[in-house]
């Protein structure tokens, strides 16, 4: 079980806490959540019996990846409430929506359309028009998360798509499973990516397999350049952030720890264990009061006792607690953080990829300019329709969404007389590009 990862990797702890949760088989998808309770406790009760955290250090010194960074951005921020069109702080898109996993809570999967690739002209210049759109000069797009709704690195102009990004100036970071990485030039890649955000979701091989639905070679090739990833980091001294992101669900919660120990002992900067997205009909069956029970809890503050002075290991406290329901009905922040999809279609978010929302569709980059859809009259009626009485975000949208957070500072800005409040510190907050 273990043989997936060189013995001088994993520590004892890990080992310990990965054989753990075999206790009722490894069919791990098919257990009771009071079964995979029991397993988190065993795990709970080994771990009070050695001294696991005795280099802890609070997880949020080292890197604090739960806040939005609104406040970083005050001109932009107040150019949008003047009523300027803006351009958006940060683009979350994808290059496909093609993805080699399944995995079992993946929301994009709920917003499927037909395949659209698109030539690299159409990529290079729709980089070129994030440089030039704007209120006002050099207030253009700051940053490009690479997440979305598809799987980047399955498109054929993923590196040179990062390459040329960071040649201009802006930001580029990816979320993605890993497989396809071993294809690219790692150390371009780690000198050009602002972060490279692994999504892993499990310790046990099996697990791994079966909650991201992919092949029995996936957990290794994966990790294999994973380590191939943090020497060169090391050796070339390359500033990129790297980490892994788990998707927390409660059939297979006793993952938590045995993960939070693994990364530890693989040397990455980051483990970090966010809430599921579930659509506006509950269709992926995600339990958000689980996120808010006195298990939960408990886990993930265990998970966080992981964290050293050089590995941060931390739960989304502020989305996990925040549970199904909004705070707002309108929503404010798509023109600061604007989302498309792997098929070129600009919609305001991902909540509204699939063509059952086609009248949130802005446009489409590979039919005309980024630009032109920017500076369309569309564009204006679609974002309006969002901040309008006949919009109501508690009904119409997908759970905690990427702009939750954004949308809840707007809220209390315009609609509280809230104010835009800088952080009292900003060492441990990175990627501030990314709001």
């Amino acid at each position: 079980m273990t043989q997936s990862l060189p013995n001088k990797i994993l520590s004892d702890v890990t080992k310990r806490l990965i054989q753990s949760t075999e206790k009722y088989g490894t069919r791990f998808l098919s257990r009771t959540i009071e079964e995979v309770s029991d397993i988190i406790q065993d795990q709970i009760k080994y771990l009070n019996t050695i001294d696991f955290d005795a280099d802890f250090v609070d997880p949020r010194e080292l890197i604090h990846l739960d806040t939005n960074k609104l406040s970083l951005h005050t001109e932009r921020v107040q150019a949008f409430l003047d009523g300027k069109r803006v351009a958006p702080i940060t683009i979350d898109m994808a290059l496909t929506q093609k993805c080699s996993y399944a995995c079992t809570f993946c929301y994009a999967g709920l917003q499927q359309n037909p395949s659209a690739p698109a030539i690299w002209n159409v990529y290079k210049n729709f980089l070129d028009d994030c440089k030039k759109i704007g209120h006002a000069p050099n207030e253009c797009v700051k940053a490009i998360s690479l997440v979305s709704d598809g799987e980047s690195t399955e498109s054929p102009y993923f590196q040179t798509f990062v390459e040329y990004a960071h040649t201009l100036g802006i930001d580029i970071s990816v979320g993605t499973n890993g497989l396809r990485l071993e294809n690219f030039d790692l150390d371009v890649l780690a000198e050009c990516l602002t972060y490279l955000r692994i999504n892993f979701n499990a310790a046990h091989p099996k697990a791994y397999q079966q909650v991201m639905g992919c092949s029995e070679t996936s957990f290794n090739k994966v990790i294999q350049t994973t380590q191939t990833l943090i020497s060169l980091i090391k050796e070339k001294g390359h500033k990129v952030t790297l980490g892994y992101q788990m998707v927390l669900m409660p059939e297979y919660a006793d993952q938590v720890l045995p993960l939070a120990s693994m990364c530890r002992d693989m040397g990455i900067n980051y483990l970090v264990i966010k809430h599921c997205s579930d659509d506006e009909q509950g269709s992926l069956g995600v339990d958000y009061k689980w996120y808010q029970s006195e298990k939960a809890d408990e886990l993930l503050k265990y998970a966080e006792r992981f964290s050293t002075a050089t590995y941060s290991s931390q739960a989304k406290w502020s989305k996990i607690r925040t549970g199904r329901d909004r705070i707002y009905s309108k929503c404010y922040g798509t023109p600061l953080l604007l989302q498309m999809s792997g098929t070129g279609i600009v919609a305001p978010c991902g909540s509204f990829f699939h063509k059952d929302y086609s009248h949130n569709h802005i446009g489409d980059i590979k039919e005309e300019s980024f630009y032109k859809i920017w500076a369309s009259d569309d564009y204006m009626r679609v974002i309006n329709f969002l901040r309008s009485e006949k919009f109501d975000a508690k009904s119409m949208c997908a759970t905690l969404c990427l702009q939750d957070k954004v949308n809840e500072q707007l809220y209390n800005i315009i609609e509280k007389d809230g104010v835009l409040t800088k952080p009292k510190r900003i060492d441990n907050i990175p990627h501030t590009n990314y709001i």
